[in-house]
This record gives C-alpha cells, sequence and structure tokens, in this order.
C-alpha cells in the first residue's frame, strides 16, 4: 500500500490516517478499498472510518483532561451530534468517554436509542418546542440549554408539572466571532443564538443578567451554569480565550450580586479542521492547554475559584473520519474566456450526487479536496470542477481541482473531509435519496444508515 495522491504522492491532512492506495491505485479507509465499497454498497456513499472516530474522540478527551488537570478544575467533552449523528456514532463517542450534545428532538431521540444515559446528553436549539423539552425533561437531560426568557418560563413551568427540576444552563453571547463564513459565525450580537453580555439601554442589566436573574427565581429551574459558543472553523485559541474572560467575568458578577457562583462553564465548539491538503488543523494539546492557561489566569484576577469547564468538538472529530464516494458520469471539457481575454478549457466532472449530499460548498462556499480513487494515472493533471446531478448552476462538489486529464465516466472520485455535515444536512432536493452511511473498521465494512429508496419517498407522499 502505498500513500494517498492522484500521483502516487501524498496529498496532505484532508484523509484519515488510515487511507492508503493498493497495487492498482484503488484508495483504501480503514482497511477497504473504495472499489470493493462501491462494488457492495453502491454511490454515492459516505464512508466513516471508526478507528480515525475514536482516535479523535479520545484526543480531546485526553488533551483537555490533562490541560484542566493541571490548572486544578475538570473538563467534560460533549460530541456535538449536529455534525454527525447515528445511533453508532453515539456508542463510539460514549465509549471513548464522551458525552453527546443535542440540538433538537430527533438527536436527542437518536442518542437515547443508542443507549447514552440521559444524564451525559445536552440539548440546544434556539427555538425547542414544548415537546421537545418534554422529552428532555422526561429522559432526565443532564442540562439543557436555555436561550430565551420565553423558553425560561416555559421550562420552568413544564418542570414544575412534572414536579421535578430542570438542570439548566444559558447561552450568552459574548461579541467575540471567531471562524469562517459569517452563516457560521455565533457570538455576533446580531444574530438569533443566546442572550447578550452587553449592557442593556442606559447602562441597565445586560440580557444576559436579567435572564440568569430569571432562572435563579423559578424553583423548579437549577443554574448549572454559562454557555457560550464562538463560531465555527476556528484554528486557534485566541477566540476561545477572549470569550472565557468574557463568560467568567459575567459569572463573577453574577456571584457578588447574588451570592450564586455558577459550577460549570462551557465553551462550545467549533475547532477546526483540514479540508485541503495545504490546510493546517487545530492541534488540541497545544489549544487545550492555551484556553486552561487563559481560563486560571481570569479566574486568578477575579479571585473566584475555578468553574468545571465543557467544551463541544463535532467536526474536528467526525470531519476527517469520514469520505464521500461518488462514480463519475459525463465529462465535459468547457472552453472559458479569462479576464485577460485569453481562454482555457475547464473539465467539468459530473458526480452521481451533489448538493443534496453536501450542501456546503453552495451554501458557504466551503472548499474540498478530492482524488481519482479506483486507479491511479499518470496523465498530465487538467483544471477540473466537480459538479453534481441537480438543476442547479450552483450543484457544485469541489470548485477547482487539478485532476488526471484522462478522468473519465465510471471512475470513482473520492472527496475528503466530509464526515461532519454532509450527511447531517442532507436533503431530497430533485427526489434524489440520500445516500448510506457505511462504516469501515480493520478491513470490514457495514451499513449505519442504509440508503434510502424511492420507496421510501413514495411512502412519504399520501396522494
Amino acid at each position: 500500500m502505498s500513500a494517498v495522491g492522484g500521483t502516487g504522492q501524498p496529498s496532505g491532512t484532508p484523509w484519515p490516517a488510515s487511507a492508503l492506495r493498493d497495487s492498482d491505485g484503488a484508495l483504501a479507509v480503514g482497511g477497504t478499498t473504495t472499489t470493493a465499497l462501491a462494488a457492495e454498497h453502491g454511490t454515492p456513499a459516505y464512508v466513516l472510518d471508526e478507528g480515525e472516530f475514536r482516535l479523535r474522540a479520545r484526543r480531546f478527551a485526553d488533551a483537555f483532561g490533562q490541560a484542566f488537570e493541571q490548572v486544578g478544575t475538570g473538563v467534560d467533552v460533549y460530541y456535538a451530534g449536529k455534525a454527525l449523528l447515528t445511533k453508532a456514532v453515539a456508542r463510539w463517542a460514549r465509549e471513548e468517554g464522551l458525552r453527546v450534545d443535542t440540538a433538537s428532538g430527533g438527536e436527542l431521540a437518536v442518542a437515547l436509542a443508542a443507549g447514552v444515559p440521559g444524564a451525559e446528553l445536552g440539548l440546544h436549539g434556539n427555538n425547542k418546542s414544548d415537546g421537545e423539552l418534554e422529552a428532555a425533561l422526561d429522559a432526565g437531560v443532564g442540562r439543557i440549554i436555555v436561550d430565551s426568557l420565553g423558553e425560561i418560563d416555559r421550562l420552568a413551568d413544564l418542570a414544575q408539572a412534572r414536579g421535578v427540576v430542570a438542570p439548566v444552563m444559558l447561552r450568552v453571547t459574548t461579541g467575540v466571532h471567531a471562524g469562517g463564513h459569517e452563516f457560521i459565525a455565533t457570538a455576533h450580537e446580531d444574530q438569533k443564538f443566546g442572550l447578550s453580555v452587553s449592557a442593556g439601554p442606559g447602562g441597565g442589566d445586560s440580557p444576559a443578567v436579567i435572564a440568569l436573574l430569571r432562572v435563579l427565581e423559578r424553583p423548579s429551574l437549577r443554574l448549572l451554569g454559562i454557555h457560550s459558543h464562538i463560531g465555527s472553523q476556528i484554528l486557534d485559541a485566541d477566540g476561545f480565550a477572549e470569550a472565557a474572560r468574557t463568560v467568567l467575568r459575567l459569572r463573577a458578577h453574577l456571584g457578588i450580586r447574588t451570592g450564586v457562583l455558577v459550577d460549570e462553564v462551557d465553551l462550545g465548539g467549533g475547532y477546526g479542521i483540514a479540508y485541503l491538503p495545504q490546510d493546517s488543523e487545530l492541534d488540541p494539546f497545544r489549544v487545550a492547554h492555551e484556553i486552561a492557561r487563559a481560563v486560571a489566569d481570569a479566574c486568578r484576577e477575579l479571585g473566584t475559584p475555578l468553574p468545571r469547564i465543557s467544551i463541544e468538538p463535532g467536526r474536528a472529530i467526525v470531519g476527517p473520519a469520514g469520505i464521500t464516494v461518488y462514480t463519475v458520469g459525463t465529462v465535459k471539457p468547457v472552453v472559458v474566456t479569462s479576464d485577460d481575454g485569453g481562454t482555457f478549457t475547464r473539465l467539468y466532472v459530473s458526480v452521481d450526487g451533489g448538493m443534496s449530499d453536501n450542501i456546503r460548498p453552495a451554501l458557504y462556499g466551503a472548499a474540498y479536496h478530492a482524488e481519482i480513487a479506483n486507479r491511479r494515472s499518470d496523465a498530465p493533471l487538467a483544471l477540473v470542477r466537480v459538479v453534481g446531478k441537480h438543476c442547479e448552476s450552483g450543484d457544485i462538489v469541489v470548485d477547482e481541482l487539478l485532476l488526471p486529464g484522462d478522468v473519465r465516466p465510471g471512475d470513482l472520485l473520492a472527496v475528503a473531509a466530509t464526515g461532519a455535515y454532509g450527511r447531517s444536512m442532507a436533503s431530497n432536493y430533485n427526489l434524489l435519496t440520500r445516500p448510506p452511511v457505511i462504516g469501515v473498521l480493520d478491513g470490514a465494512s457495514r451499513v449505519l444508515v442504509r440508503r434510502e429508496t424511492v420507496d421510501d419517498l413514495l411512502a412519504l407522499d399520501q396522494g
């Protein structure tokens, strides 16, 4: 077996560590070739390397556990299920010592069905229904992250009617923005998540302080702590450290004002990964120690004891563990006029999926890397745009890529780092059926989520 790469050279970091090419040039992940996977399971297919997922989960648990132990407090790592949640994935996360964060009633149901105890689950959401809150209370969810004053009152009433006390964290917006596209920035003021720590009109209490006081007023609620999430695809610790300082100041203010110093602070997720061969990914050990030092320093300056910390990595665990395998259909050379008046040829390589199985390039302009996965080629490289089969000109899988110029119908194309947000954001646009999720480990494959069928689509349509 040799390193991954369309020309036999290493391609860099987007691929799982198990990714290799066999003597025929076929890409193998988790000890199974893409040619074997395509023959058995068809394409398109999401392929998830269980070993890579587990390794990355352990790495986060070890990195943050060690870093915060050194400064004198504990940490809980919640796997952010919104990135990808199946029953198998939830079990893997728990078996590696992680808890699971959910963002809807559906995600909560999958985690519970996987056997994750309610006490090890969190429930997020800016607009939770009464049904979702009731399900969380009935399951004994360990923390419900409330997002508005109205939700605080609704949850308190529902808990009181059940004769239980609901464990609550309040999500706040710190004004710290870090990471990628504006649509996935989640800590600036003008957005739907959380309550601002900035003072109200005329210098009055901030929305966050008002909400914290509201929680403390309701006997059916127990205030666990304060939650912050600053964005996605973050590659350094600076934003996390600044957000931590802001949240810890809010915690100290609440303690002085009410005598209640909350026990926990959650610093959210958003840890970045490598999508392209030239990218670098975040080192969890380095970042964990930088965040831990910032938390310890802030608490020392404020004269407050350290809280227990929690974090919520999702993409950084499952993203690089997954690839998507497609079959090439149409290959179309298109002559393009450049800005300087010259011309060049771009190959449009169409695959049997597209924006229905990975909406991120169309939604965010996200960049991905792909390679021919069924063979090796020494053909000269050509400028390629990989596109899907949907009736949209913006149905782009990889916007710009160099592939061997002999790419042809029937080839397999593998796209790296699609474990996060491919399946979880997938749709049935143009009534395409969603691909399966295939788990691979030690040369064996198994279906984690089966492929949808046309019968599934028709069964939903009541005529």
